[in-house]
Formats: C-alpha cells, structure tokens, sequence
C-alpha cells in the first residue's frame, strides 16, 4: 500500500511491489493473481469467519439473526488495523476497477453467507435477503468506521443493524 501511495496505484507494477517485499515477480503471483489483489488478500479468511459463525449460530437462529452473528465475528479482525484500513479505503476509493473488484467481492461473500443459510435450510427469497443485507449493513458499517477516529468496529455493526431493524419495521 505504501507503494500505490508513493507512485500512485496505475504506476505501481508487480515488479515494483515483489522487489519492495523481497520477492521475486514468480513468488508473487503465487500468492496473488495481480496487483488488485493485495488490496483483497484477506477476503478469504473474512469469508470463512463470518460463513462459520453462520453455521455456528443456532438451530433456531431466524436468517438475519444468524448472518448479524457472521458480521459481528469479523468485527475483530479490525482491531488495530484503522489507520491501514482507511488508506486501503482511500486507494479503492480513488480508483473505479477497485470499486468494481471491491464490489465484485463483496457479492462473493453475499453468496457465500446466502449457501450458508440454505445449508441451515433457509429457503430462497429468505437466505438472499439476510445475506444481501448482512453484507449491506457490513458495508456501512465499515463505512462508519473507517472514516471515523480509531476505535472497536463492533458498536459501528451494532448501530447499523439497529438502524436497519428500524428501516424494514417501517415498512410495515
């Protein structure tokens, strides 16, 4: 990250981030497929944590109720990462192929939670929805906190589940 500060995203090359790293370019697309994907490195572990609080949660868990138990179990995943967060934030931010992968990767991770509720036996439209909003509520919440001053991501979660309760109550 520090390189697509210093030279910009678009005039960082692989060479650049393997030779930073002390790497060769072979090494590091073992790890990486291209240069977006070191921005998008822990997805899958946050995949896995919040797919496994899914499963974990109860049997008589309602939908939502088990997805807000997969958002919330990432919540520490953050902890003492803000400062490295928001300027992530700012890099994806400033470039729109960022954006789509960022976006691309959240509707994996959507997916992900939706097979996960229907592996529990929740039926479609209903793990669509949890999960869909799972990942919409995870989305302001980081939102919130990361461009807030440090602090624990969890009370950002539970505020934005709060205010989403609220806004489906009013539908009714």
């Amino acid at each position: 990250m520090d390189l697509f500060v210093e030279r910009g995203y678009d005039q960082t090359t692989v060479a650049d981030i393997a030779m930073r790293a002390g790497l060769t370019e072979r090494t590091f697309f073992r790890h990486f497929a291209d240069k977006r994907e070191v921005l998008f490195y822990g997805g899958p572990v946050l995949q896995d944590r919040m797919v496994g609080a899914v499963e974990a949660a109860p049997p008589e868990a309602a939908p939502l109720t088990a997805v807000a138990a997969g958002v919330t179990a990432v919540a520490p995943m953050f902890a003492g990462r803000h400062a490295a967060a928001r300027l992530r934030q700012s890099i994806i931010d400033s470039h729109p192929e960022l954006q789509e992968r960022e976006v691309a990767k959240l509707a994996h991770l959507a997916e992900a939670l939706a097979d996960a509720l229907r592996a529990r036996g929740v039926p479609d439209p209903a793990a669509r929805l949890a999960a869909d909003s799972g990942i919409a509520v995870f989305r302001a919440a980081f939102a919130q906190w990361v461009t807030s001053p440090a602090g624990d991501m969890r009370p950002r979660i539970d505020e934005c589940f709060d205010e989403f309760v609220k806004i489906a109550e009013a539908v009714r």
